[in-house]
């Protein structure tokens, strides 16, 4: 359950605004896109005195914990943020009715879709024609359901299909790589609308769409999906649009963050959210995240027209 702020003394609370304001100023009012591209290259390097410190102060700062990695011998920081699961690591809800949560996360904002407006935090809309940049999409979502997904530095970083599905093109939006904590979500206005991210729709079967968001924020070097061919990320120059014709299954990778981020995560309505879901929840990956309407199919493989495969599927 969240923590109530209103049960703390005035006197946490004004420290806690100050604690803030400083975390917001640290990790925004600085050269954003610069310091994303350097520790870019950083996390990537293999020197080993580097690697250690880098690592180092990556512990002080976060919580991490490698107990359900694969291995710790890891070559970079990057190597270790892009750090596969021991099997059985992340159960999998496999109840057909159930769409998982793709990610490891903390909830954010959740809920219902109030015709096409949704919420970053408490008292900030934004509309989902603007987060999407595609009308037709975003009206499948009026007075749908949708949950904010955020992936904290320390945690794994890969995330997965909640649902058996098609994925025949993804959108890429390039921006502003914002933080994506809760003190920037509160200042500032359409914050996921502004920061670089892709649009993911996977097709059900019955043609309900699901859409996946994964959106960049300051440290995070870039996006990989695995089934198409480039890395997207503040130097991407390709078009924005990216056909490609993907069968995943319930729980598949799908792709990963290279630090933590966000993945925004939109149903149509008659989806719910499961039970338990609400803000400040901490979830696992293939955990229940959404109930599908009652009479829709088992999405198993479907065939919908949103859009015409144009090649075919990259790293499977």
């Amino acid at each position: 359950m969240p923590f109530d702020n209103s049960m703390k003394p005035p006197g946490a609370l004004a420290r806690l605004g100050r604690q803030e304001q400083l975390n917001f100023l640290l990790t925004n009012r600085v050269p954003r896109a610069l310091l994303t591209h350097a520790v870019g290259r950083i996390s990537r390097s293999e020197n080993p005195l580097l690697r250690g410190v880098s690592m180092a102060l990556w512990r002080r700062f976060a919580e991490l914990d490698l107990s359900d990695a694969t291995r710790t011998d890891f070559r970079s920081v990057h190597d270790c943020f892009t750090r596969a699961l021991k099997p059985g690591a992340r159960p999998l809800d496999t109840d057909p009715t159930v769409l998982t949560s793709p990610c490891d996360a903390v909830v954010g904002a959740c809920g219902a879709v109030r015709g096409t407006q949704v919420f970053q935090a408490k008292g900030a809309p934004y509309l989902l024609q603007e987060l999407l940049r595609d009308d037709a999409l975003a009206q499948r979502y009026r007075d749908g359901c949708y949950a904010t997904l955020r992936l904290t530095s320390g945690m794994y970083h890969r995330f997965h299909a909640p649902c058996d599905a098609r994925v025949r093109r993804v959108t890429y939006i390039a921006g502003d790589v914002w933080n994506v904590n809760p003190p920037a979500l509160k200042r500032i206005e359409r914050l996921f609308c502004k920061n670089e991210r892709a649009a993911v729709p996977l097709e059900l079967a019955g043609g309900a769409v699901v859409t996946l968001v994964p959106v960049a924020a300051i440290l995070v070097a870039s996006i990989r999906l695995h089934f198409i061919d480039v890395r997207l990320h503040l130097k991407y120059r390709g078009p924005n649009r990216i056909d490609c014709d993907a069968r995943v299954e319930k729980g598949q990778e799908l792709g990963w963050f290279e630090h933590g981020s966000t993945i925004l995560v939109f149903a149509p309505r008659g989806f719910a959210l499961a039970p338990g879901i609400a803000p400040g929840q901490r979830l696992r990956m293939g955990q229940a995240l959404m109930r599908l309407p009652a009479g829709q199919p088992s999405p198993t493989s479907a065939e919908g027209d949103l859009c015409a495969p144009l090649r075919p599927d990259f790293g499977r």
